[in-house]
Protein backbone atom coordinates (compact mmCIF):
# COMPACT_ATOMS: atom_id res chain seq x y z
CA UNK A 1 0.00 0.00 0.00
CA UNK A 2 1.45 3.33 -1.06
CA UNK A 3 1.44 6.15 1.50
CA UNK A 4 1.49 9.52 -0.18
CA UNK A 5 3.03 12.66 1.22
CA UNK A 6 -0.42 14.20 1.34
CA UNK A 7 -1.75 11.34 3.51
CA UNK A 8 1.18 11.70 5.91
CA UNK A 9 0.59 15.43 6.12
CA UNK A 10 -3.17 15.08 6.78
CA UNK A 11 -2.64 12.38 9.40
CA UNK A 12 -0.02 14.44 11.17
CA UNK A 13 -2.19 17.57 11.15
CA UNK A 14 -5.18 15.65 12.47
CA UNK A 15 -3.08 14.30 15.32
CA UNK A 16 -1.78 17.76 16.11
CA UNK A 17 -5.29 19.20 16.09
CA UNK A 18 -6.51 16.48 18.46
CA UNK A 19 -3.64 17.22 20.82
CA UNK A 20 -4.32 20.94 20.58
CA UNK A 21 -8.05 20.47 21.27
CA UNK A 22 -7.24 18.32 24.30
CA UNK A 23 -4.78 20.92 25.57
CA UNK A 24 -7.27 23.75 24.99
CA UNK A 25 -9.95 21.84 26.93
CA UNK A 26 -7.62 21.35 29.89
CA UNK A 27 -6.61 25.00 29.82
CA UNK A 28 -10.26 26.03 29.80
CA UNK A 29 -10.94 23.80 32.80
CA UNK A 30 -7.96 25.28 34.57
CA UNK A 31 -9.13 28.83 33.83
CA UNK A 32 -12.79 28.31 34.76
CA UNK A 33 -12.24 25.83 37.58
CA UNK A 34 -15.03 23.71 36.09
CA UNK A 35 -14.74 20.26 34.59
CA UNK A 36 -18.04 20.75 32.71
CA UNK A 37 -18.52 23.83 30.59
CA UNK A 38 -21.11 22.39 28.18
CA UNK A 39 -23.40 19.33 28.26
CA UNK A 40 -21.31 17.42 25.75
CA UNK A 41 -18.40 17.39 28.20
CA UNK A 42 -20.31 14.95 30.42
CA UNK A 43 -24.02 14.27 29.82
CA UNK A 44 -24.30 12.28 33.05
CA UNK A 45 -22.46 14.93 35.06
CA UNK A 46 -24.58 17.67 33.48
CA UNK A 47 -27.77 15.88 34.55
CA UNK A 48 -26.47 15.47 38.11
CA UNK A 49 -25.41 19.12 38.21
CA UNK A 50 -28.85 20.28 37.02
CA UNK A 51 -30.57 18.22 39.71
CA UNK A 52 -28.22 19.56 42.37
CA UNK A 53 -28.79 23.15 41.25
CA UNK A 54 -32.55 22.61 41.39
CA UNK A 55 -32.20 21.41 44.98
CA UNK A 56 -30.01 24.41 45.75
CA UNK A 57 -32.72 26.72 44.42
CA UNK A 58 -35.26 25.01 46.67
CA UNK A 59 -33.04 25.36 49.72
CA UNK A 60 -32.36 29.02 48.87
CA UNK A 61 -36.11 29.71 48.76
CA UNK A 62 -36.59 27.90 52.05
CA UNK A 63 -33.83 30.04 53.57
CA UNK A 64 -35.68 33.15 52.40
CA UNK A 65 -38.84 31.74 53.97
CA UNK A 66 -36.92 31.18 57.21
CA UNK A 67 -35.78 34.81 57.21
CA UNK A 68 -39.36 35.97 56.62
CA UNK A 69 -40.70 33.63 59.33
CA UNK A 70 -38.07 34.88 61.75
CA UNK A 71 -39.22 38.47 61.19
CA UNK A 72 -42.82 37.50 61.98
CA UNK A 73 -42.01 35.48 65.09
CA UNK A 74 -39.49 37.95 66.51
CA UNK A 75 -41.88 40.84 66.00
CA UNK A 76 -44.71 38.86 67.51
CA UNK A 77 -42.68 37.89 70.57
CA UNK A 78 -41.33 41.39 71.24
CA UNK A 79 -44.74 43.02 70.74
CA UNK A 80 -46.43 40.57 73.10
CA UNK A 81 -43.74 41.12 75.74
CA UNK A 82 -44.22 44.90 75.54
CA UNK A 83 -47.98 44.51 75.78
CA UNK A 84 -47.61 42.29 78.83
CA UNK A 85 -45.55 45.01 80.54
CA UNK A 86 -48.28 47.56 79.81
CA UNK A 87 -50.92 45.12 81.04
CA UNK A 88 -48.99 44.65 84.26
CA UNK A 89 -48.97 48.43 84.69
CA UNK A 90 -52.75 48.48 84.18
CA UNK A 91 -53.11 45.78 86.82
CA UNK A 92 -51.17 47.88 89.30
CA UNK A 93 -53.38 50.88 88.56
CA UNK A 94 -56.48 48.71 89.06
CA UNK A 95 -55.19 47.61 92.44
CA UNK A 96 -54.73 51.24 93.38
CA UNK A 97 -58.33 51.90 92.38
CA UNK A 98 -59.45 49.02 94.59
CA UNK A 99 -57.97 50.79 97.58
CA UNK A 100 -60.95 51.96 99.57
CA UNK A 101 -59.18 55.14 100.56
CA UNK A 102 -58.70 56.29 96.95
CA UNK A 103 -60.54 59.52 96.30
CA UNK A 104 -62.74 60.21 93.33
CA UNK A 105 -60.10 62.53 91.91
CA UNK A 106 -57.45 59.81 92.24
CA UNK A 107 -59.66 57.29 90.49
CA UNK A 108 -60.29 59.75 87.66
CA UNK A 109 -56.54 60.17 87.23
CA UNK A 110 -56.11 56.41 87.28
CA UNK A 111 -58.89 56.02 84.71
CA UNK A 112 -57.24 58.58 82.43
CA UNK A 113 -53.95 56.71 82.54
CA UNK A 114 -55.65 53.34 81.99
CA UNK A 115 -57.49 54.75 78.97
CA UNK A 116 -54.23 56.07 77.57
CA UNK A 117 -52.52 52.72 78.11
CA UNK A 118 -55.42 51.02 76.34
CA UNK A 119 -54.81 53.19 73.28
CA UNK A 120 -51.19 52.14 73.36
CA UNK A 121 -52.21 48.48 73.56
CA UNK A 122 -54.47 48.89 70.53
CA UNK A 123 -51.65 50.51 68.58
CA UNK A 124 -49.35 47.61 69.39
CA UNK A 125 -52.07 45.09 68.53
CA UNK A 126 -52.20 46.69 65.06
CA UNK A 127 -48.45 46.31 64.50
CA UNK A 128 -47.63 45.37 60.91
CA UNK A 129 -45.04 43.05 59.44
CA UNK A 130 -44.28 43.70 55.78
CA UNK A 131 -47.51 45.66 55.44
CA UNK A 132 -49.73 43.04 57.06
CA UNK A 133 -51.30 43.22 60.54
CA UNK A 134 -49.25 41.00 62.83
CA UNK A 135 -52.29 39.80 64.79
CA UNK A 136 -54.81 40.08 61.94
CA UNK A 137 -54.60 36.48 60.76
CA UNK A 138 -55.10 36.14 56.99
CA UNK A 139 -56.96 39.41 56.66
CA UNK A 140 -56.39 41.62 53.65
CA UNK A 141 -57.22 44.67 55.78
CA UNK A 142 -54.83 47.13 57.38
CA UNK A 143 -55.75 46.63 61.04
CA UNK A 144 -56.48 43.77 63.41
CA UNK A 145 -58.57 45.75 65.93
CA UNK A 146 -60.82 48.77 65.55
CA UNK A 147 -60.89 51.62 68.11
CA UNK A 148 -63.63 49.85 70.06
CA UNK A 149 -61.29 46.90 70.63
CA UNK A 150 -63.22 44.57 68.33
CA UNK A 151 -61.25 42.09 66.25
CA UNK A 152 -61.74 42.92 62.57
CA UNK A 153 -59.11 40.56 61.16
CA UNK A 154 -59.66 37.07 59.78
CA UNK A 155 -58.62 34.18 61.99
CA UNK A 156 -60.11 31.45 59.80
CA UNK A 157 -56.70 30.65 58.34
CA UNK A 158 -53.02 30.70 59.21
CA UNK A 159 -50.00 32.51 57.78
CA UNK A 160 -47.64 29.69 56.82
CA UNK A 161 -44.09 29.51 55.52
CA UNK A 162 -42.40 26.41 54.09
CA UNK A 163 -39.10 26.18 55.96
CA UNK A 164 -38.10 22.68 54.84
CA UNK A 165 -39.24 19.98 52.44
CA UNK A 166 -41.39 18.45 55.14
CA UNK A 167 -42.49 21.37 57.31
CA UNK A 168 -44.87 24.28 56.92
CA UNK A 169 -44.44 26.56 59.92
CA UNK A 170 -47.11 28.93 61.16
CA UNK A 171 -45.60 32.37 61.68
CA UNK A 172 -48.56 34.43 62.88
CA UNK A 173 -50.77 34.40 65.93
CA UNK A 174 -54.24 35.84 65.62
CA UNK A 175 -55.64 38.48 67.93
CA UNK A 176 -58.24 36.21 69.58
CA UNK A 177 -55.54 33.66 70.36
CA UNK A 178 -53.28 36.29 71.86
CA UNK A 179 -55.75 38.59 73.64
CA UNK A 180 -58.96 36.64 74.20
CA UNK A 181 -62.35 36.86 72.57
CA UNK A 182 -65.59 38.79 72.86
CA UNK A 183 -66.26 40.68 76.07
CA UNK A 184 -63.24 39.05 77.70
CA UNK A 185 -60.66 40.30 75.22
CA UNK A 186 -57.87 42.45 76.64
CA UNK A 187 -59.01 45.74 75.13
CA UNK A 188 -62.64 45.42 76.21
CA UNK A 189 -61.54 44.47 79.73
CA UNK A 190 -59.14 47.43 79.98
CA UNK A 191 -61.82 49.77 78.65
CA UNK A 192 -64.20 48.44 81.27
CA UNK A 193 -61.60 49.05 83.99
CA UNK A 194 -61.19 52.66 82.88
CA UNK A 195 -64.98 53.13 83.07
CA UNK A 196 -65.44 51.31 86.39
CA UNK A 197 -62.68 53.32 88.07
CA UNK A 198 -64.97 56.31 87.78
CA UNK A 199 -68.50 54.96 87.64
CA UNK A 200 -68.54 51.61 89.46
CA UNK A 201 -65.43 50.82 91.57
CA UNK A 202 -67.26 47.83 93.02
CA UNK A 203 -66.79 45.94 89.75
CA UNK A 204 -63.01 46.29 89.81
CA UNK A 205 -62.56 42.92 91.52
CA UNK A 206 -64.32 41.21 88.62
CA UNK A 207 -62.39 43.34 86.13
CA UNK A 208 -59.11 42.36 87.76
CA UNK A 209 -59.91 38.66 87.42
CA UNK A 210 -60.75 39.19 83.74
CA UNK A 211 -57.50 41.12 83.25
CA UNK A 212 -55.51 38.28 84.84
CA UNK A 213 -57.20 35.82 82.49
CA UNK A 214 -56.26 37.96 79.48
CA UNK A 215 -52.69 38.18 80.80
CA UNK A 216 -52.48 34.37 81.02
CA UNK A 217 -53.72 34.17 77.44
CA UNK A 218 -50.85 36.42 76.38
CA UNK A 219 -48.39 34.31 78.34
CA UNK A 220 -49.60 31.21 76.47
CA UNK A 221 -49.23 33.09 73.18
CA UNK A 222 -45.64 34.04 74.02
CA UNK A 223 -44.84 30.42 74.89
CA UNK A 224 -46.37 29.27 71.61
CA UNK A 225 -44.34 31.80 69.60
CA UNK A 226 -41.20 30.78 71.48
CA UNK A 227 -41.75 27.09 70.70
CA UNK A 228 -42.20 27.88 67.01
CA UNK A 229 -39.06 30.00 67.15
CA UNK A 230 -37.11 26.97 68.39
CA UNK A 231 -38.45 24.84 65.56
CA UNK A 232 -37.48 27.59 63.12
CA UNK A 233 -33.90 27.62 64.41
CA UNK A 234 -33.69 23.85 63.91
CA UNK A 235 -35.04 24.16 60.36
CA UNK A 236 -32.55 26.95 59.65
CA UNK A 237 -29.63 24.79 60.80
CA UNK A 238 -30.86 21.84 58.72
CA UNK A 239 -31.05 24.09 55.66
CA UNK A 240 -27.55 25.43 56.25
CA UNK A 241 -26.18 21.89 56.56
CA UNK A 242 -28.03 20.81 53.44
CA UNK A 243 -26.77 23.85 51.55
CA UNK A 244 -23.19 22.86 52.40
CA UNK A 245 -23.76 19.25 51.32
CA UNK A 246 -25.25 20.35 47.99
CA UNK A 247 -22.37 22.73 47.36
CA UNK A 248 -19.94 19.87 48.00
CA UNK A 249 -21.89 17.58 45.67
CA UNK A 250 -21.93 20.17 42.90
CA UNK A 251 -18.22 20.80 43.27
CA UNK A 252 -17.57 17.06 43.07
CA UNK A 253 -19.44 16.93 39.75
CA UNK A 254 -18.34 20.20 38.16
CA UNK A 255 -15.11 21.04 39.94
CA UNK A 256 -11.60 20.07 38.97
CA UNK A 257 -8.70 18.57 40.86
CA UNK A 258 -6.44 21.60 40.59
CA UNK A 259 -3.02 19.93 41.12
CA UNK A 260 -3.93 17.08 38.75
CA UNK A 261 -5.26 19.47 36.10
CA UNK A 262 -2.12 21.61 36.25
CA UNK A 263 0.01 18.49 35.81
CA UNK A 264 -2.18 17.28 32.92
CA UNK A 265 -1.86 20.67 31.19
CA UNK A 266 1.91 20.59 31.50
CA UNK A 267 2.10 17.02 30.20
CA UNK A 268 -0.25 17.76 27.30
CA UNK A 269 1.71 20.86 26.42
CA UNK A 270 5.01 18.94 26.43
CA UNK A 271 3.43 16.21 24.33
CA UNK A 272 2.02 18.72 21.86
CA UNK A 273 5.34 20.49 21.52
CA UNK A 274 7.14 17.19 20.99
CA UNK A 275 4.58 16.11 18.39
CA UNK A 276 4.88 19.48 16.70
CA UNK A 277 8.67 19.14 16.49
CA UNK A 278 8.43 15.58 15.21
CA UNK A 279 5.85 16.53 12.61
CA UNK A 280 7.95 19.45 11.43
CA UNK A 281 10.81 17.05 10.73
CA UNK A 282 8.62 14.43 9.09
CA UNK A 283 6.82 16.84 6.78
CA UNK A 284 8.85 18.79 4.23
CA UNK A 285 7.26 22.20 4.25
CA UNK A 286 9.02 23.43 1.07
CA UNK A 287 10.42 21.95 -2.16
CA UNK A 288 13.91 22.98 -1.07
CA UNK A 289 13.61 20.96 2.15
CA UNK A 290 12.34 18.00 0.10
CA UNK A 291 15.42 18.19 -2.22
CA UNK A 292 17.96 18.25 0.67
Amino acid sequence: MRITQRAVTLTSLQGLNRNLDSLAKLQQQLTSGKAISRPSDSPTGTNSAMQTRAEQATVAQQNRNVTDAKAWLEQGSSTLMEMMEVTQRIRNLTLQGLNGSASETSREALATEVASLRDGLLNMANTKVMGRPLFGGVTAGQIAYDPAGTFVGDDRGEVLRRVSDSELLRVDISGPQAFGTGADNLFVVVGRIADDLINDPGNLDTDLAALDAAFKTMQSAVADVGARGSRLEQAEQVNLDRELVLRTQLDAVEGIDLPKTIMDVQMKQMGYEAALAATAKAISPTLLDYLR
